[in-house]
């Protein structure tokens, strides 16, 4: 039975590298569906998770999970010779950057060294990692035909970018339309008949390349759109002008203009990094992405806009940064989720730290933290307020109290406008 045949029949198994926020959602949707599934991964911590029936991500249930390990349809292992009995791979390894801005395809190669050393004629090889236009026919495709299968013909090759978004409970993996691109036609059928058995809506594109530049296009839309409203943001406070207000009355526009909302700063495992995927990517070919590049330095400075505020709000009470204790309300990356990956808010507690201040925070997703010489554990929230100067809310989690907040801290800093609605002379917007 080919392979088009085993995907139509939910025989074919299918297996997922990398069970982190891409990969543990997609390998329990295919599990879900009756797919036999297999997770691989280095991190053994997880692996024991799933194989116990658990979930440690928020946006997976752990009755699925159990429910699909007790079925017999999923399975964790770190054995990747296993690989050789997969009909399908998926790769969702996480892609960061180095130091230097550049892209670390570090994951990606590992994970396809593995594929190769277990490639066999047949498999379909998907890589879901956000990554720079050409990834896949520059670096994946020669270093799995390097066994002597070629792409296209002895197996099938594609890339489909994640899109993930942590946290939105109005969209889930199978409602979140898919983009498919192939090294040929054949591969961007079959890959879009095995999302099409998960997906509700499968887009085929005509490369790779047209797939990677996908998903650079989209957030790189979002950085740049919330750098221009963080630069409004500046702006306005230079002028007495409330933003949030602005942008509320803008947004009532029924076309033409889009809200996007300033913070402070970018966070996440996509936003923060994927534009300078792209840009280095052109700089290879010449261009400079100068647009880009000013926006990503807009983002980047909003963590010492947010301590500048702390230092006007301090000055009102005749208090320095130095020697007042700051309590941050929040450090993920975003709301309701447990992801720290370039939280701003980690910017915020060291920028503090080595203005001479003693930093405290509170979040329930994340119960403690280690960010350079800063070591922390969350403090409940009914008993952070004693002896605070100020509060800041960096990420708006539903679960907090703001009303309580106000009431409880004598400063607070709110940079998501979290406290809409609520009037008191000790709040300092963003």
């Amino acid at each position: 039975m080919n392979l088009k045949d085993k995907i139509r029949d939910r025989t074919a198994h299918v297996g997922v590298i990398g069970l982190g926020y891409v990969g543990l959602p997609l390998a329990v949707e295919f599990a879900k569906s009756g797919f036999d599934v297999t997770g691989f991964d280095v991190d053994e911590s997880k692996i024991t998770e799933i194989n116990a029936g658990r979930s440690y991500i928020l946006d997976v249930k752990t009755e699925d999970v159990k429910a699909s390990v007790d079925a017999g349809r999923l399975r964790a292992t770190s054995d990747m010779s296993k690989l050789k009995d997969m009909d399908a791979i998926d790769i969702c390894v996480p892609t960061p950057l180095r130091k230097t801005k550049d892209p670390d395809l570090s994951y990606v190669v590992q994970a396809v060294d593995s594929v190769k050393a277990h490639l066999k004629p047949g498999q379909l090889v998907i890589l879901e990692s956000t990554t720079y236009p050409g990834t896949t026919d520059e670096v994946v495709q020669p270093a799995l035909e390097e066994g002597g299968l070629t792409a296209g013909e002895d197996f099938h090759l594609a890339f489909s970018p994640e899109r993930v978004d942590p946290g939105n409970e109005s969209y889930s993996t199978k409602t979140i339309p898919k983009v498919v691109g192939g090294v040929n036609k054949a591969s961007t059928e079959l890959a879009a008949d095995l999302y099409g058995s998960i997906i509700d809506n499968v887009v085929q594109v005509s490369s790779t390349r047209v797939a990677e530049m996908v998903k650079l296009l989209e957030n790189t839309f979002r950085a740049v759109n919330i750098g221009m409203v963080n630069e409004i943001a500046l702006m306005s406070h230079r002028m007495n002008i409330d933003v949030w207000e602005v942008i509320d009355a803008a947004g009532t526009k029924p076309f033409g203009f889009m809200p996007f909302y300033p913070g402070p700063g970018l966070g996440g495992h996509c936003i923060p990094i994927d534009p300078f995927y792209l840009s280095w990517k052109a700089r290879q070919s010449g261009f400079e992405c100068r647009f880009i590049e000013l926006a990503g330095h807009v983002n980047s400075s909003m963590p010492a806009y947010v301590v500048e505020r702390v230092g006007e709000a301090l000055n009102t009470v005749k208090k320095a940064v130095n020697g007042s204790r700051v309590h941050l309300f929040g450090v993920a990356y975003k709301k309701d989720v447990t992801d720290m990956r370039e939280s701003p808010a980690l910017d915020i507690l060291e920028l503090l730290h080595q203005r001479g201040a003693t930093v405290t925070y509170t979040d329930p997703y994340v119960p403690k933290l280690e960010h350079g010489a800063l070591k922390l554990c969350s403090v409940p929230e009914d008993k952070a307020a004693q002896g605070i100067d100020c509060a800041v809310i960096c990420t708006n989690h539903r679960v907090f109290d703001y009303a309580a907040i106000v009431k409880r801290f004598p400063l607070v800093v709110d940079t998501r406008n979290a406290l809409k609605g609520i009037d008191s002379p000790n709040i300092f917007r963003l």
